[in-house]
């Protein structure tokens, strides 16, 4: 598979909660957390579960940055 998003980040899956459309997957990533909202459809026909591995691939047009008041 070739992708032109370059933030390709090795993960596994650590929960899932599913609801009628749509599906948060929660992935640890070198002790990051990071959440991926997906299609309940497109979670089943990836097979995910929980400890599966997986890649999380990131492709923002924006990154929006914020410093603490």
């Amino acid at each position: 598979m070739q992708l032109s998003a370059r933030n390709q980040i090795r993960a596994t899956v650590t929960g899932i909660t599913s609801g009628e459309a749509t599906a948060n997957v929660v992935l640890e990533a070198s002790g990051v957390r990071l959440v991926a909202s997906i299609t309940v459809e497109a979670a089943r026909e990836l097979g995910l579960a929980e400890g599966r591995e997986v890649i999380a691939v990131i492709k923002a047009s924006d990154v929006i940055v914020a410093v603490p008041d």
